[in-house]
């Protein structure tokens, strides 16, 4: 009887202790982050129309993007104009003349997937019509266009109107709709959505909007790289295959950060497990910023089937250390220095968890380059820079 106690004890307290394993939306969606582009950060309101997405649809599938696994197309606020005499949602004709359903259909007819935009309140944040008191007569609009992803925004809500039901009644609508549609929710983070989200949507805005920059902050709570890096800290054991902490889509190629700065955005998202979402006018990249996105080794590091988002482990000033486990065992490590000026960063084993007398094959995915390492690793890290690691034991 003592020891059925015992178990029935312990049983509760991995219950309550793991929510990454516990609290998941089972719809089968997302079991690695999504990866794919999203229209806002480049194209905003004033450039989003249908010739861009098709466009941008085009160099996906043959840019190699597609090969790298970014898979989902997905057109932000502004696609809407207002609604019909049944509520139906009305599409903008001038943007979009051919309509969503044509649209979609040409996203699918690349081997790629076709994402779309809302809001939970009554107006999107361009003032576009927004989802509630709509959510199932949306959702089966979504389904019969072809909609594989939805991103739900926070804005124009009603006062004290709840977050965790609002997102829940479109989650419900989006199952009744009978199409397998990943849910994005995107309230910023505003109310701690990782304590409440993870059997509601697929995916949750852990931070506010991100700013093509890498430190700044804006007084309506936009920030930059940095100030993301450190929001996603200490909320990790609350994401999973099919439920992830999403610090917002990436800046890469938007001309606001150096090259370096690019690389540990990147490769920060990476270690994050987060939703990797281009940003930028992928028509028309530098070598750089291809580089950057196709990088297929700090990609794997992110699609690793474990799913677990990494931590930072330690913190000396402007330099840090963060650490994520891999479903071989291994770890996936980032030496960030966040300082002026370059300087070196040394990771012991006994940092991310390995007895110091170990050697471990030292993988750099930036460099390409294997080492052999005993007990720690050290590397020279450029200013604003991240040398990215994977170490096998």
């Amino acid at each position: 009887m003592i020891r059925r106690l015992t178990i029935a004890l312990w049983a509760a307290v991995a219950l309550f202790a793991a929510p990454s394993m516990s609290l998941a939306l089972e719809n089968g969606l997302a079991r690695t982050p999504p990866m794919g582009w999203n229209s806002w950060n480049k194209f905003a309101c004033k450039g989003l129309n249908e010739k861009v997405v098709r466009e941008t649809a085009d160099q996906i599938a043959s840019n190699g993007m597609k090969d790298a696994g970014y898979e989902y197309v997905i057109i932000d606020d502004c696609w809407q104009t207002g609604r019909d005499p049944q509520g139906n949602i009305v599409v903008d004709a001038e943007k979009f003349p051919s309509g969503i359903k044509a649209l979609a259909d040409y996203v699918h007819s690349k081997g790629l997937k076709f994402g779309i935009y809302s809001d939970a309140g009554t107006m999107t944040c361009a003032k576009r019509p927004g989802s509630i008191g709509h959510e199932y007569q949306d959702a089966r609009q979504y389904a019969a266009w072809g909609v594989d992803y939805l991103k739900e925004d926070w804005c124009n809500t009603l006062p004290n109107q709840n977050s965790e039901s609002s997102y829940t009644l479109m989650r419900e609508a989006l199952k009744a709709s009978g199409r397998p549609i990943v849910f994005s929710i995107c309230e910023w983070g505003s109310t701690k959505p990782w304590l409440w989200a993870g059997p509601v949507g697929n995916l949750w805005r852990a931070t506010p909007d991100i700013q093509d920059c890498w430190d700044c902050k804006r007084t309506w709570g936009g920030g930059g790289v940095t100030q993301i890096l450190d929001l996603m800290d200490g909320i990790e054991s609350y994401a999973g295959p099919g439920h992830w902490n999403d610090p917002d889509m990436l800046e890469v190629g938007n001309g606001g950060m150096t090259t370096e700065e690019y690389r540990t955005h990147f490769s920060m998202w990476a270690i994050f497990s987060a939703p990797l979402l281009a940003g930028n006018d992928v028509a028309n990249m530098t070598a750089q910023t291809k580089e950057i996105l196709l990088n297929k080794e700090v990609i794997a590091i992110d699609q690793d089937t474990l799913g677990q988002q990494g931590r930072r482990v330690k913190k000396m000033g402007d330099t840090e250390i963060w650490s994520k486990q891999l479903a071989d065992g291994g770890r996936a490590v980032a030496l960030v220095n966040r300082g002026k000026a370059a300087g070196k960063i040394t990771v012991a084993w006994n940092d991310i968890g390995y007895p110091a007398g170990l050697s471990a094959t030292v993988r750099d995915l930036w460099a390409h380059k294997d080492e052999t390492a005993k007990g720690s690793f050290t590397a020279e890290v450029p200013s604003h820079g991240t040398v990215m690691v994977r170490l096998k034991f």
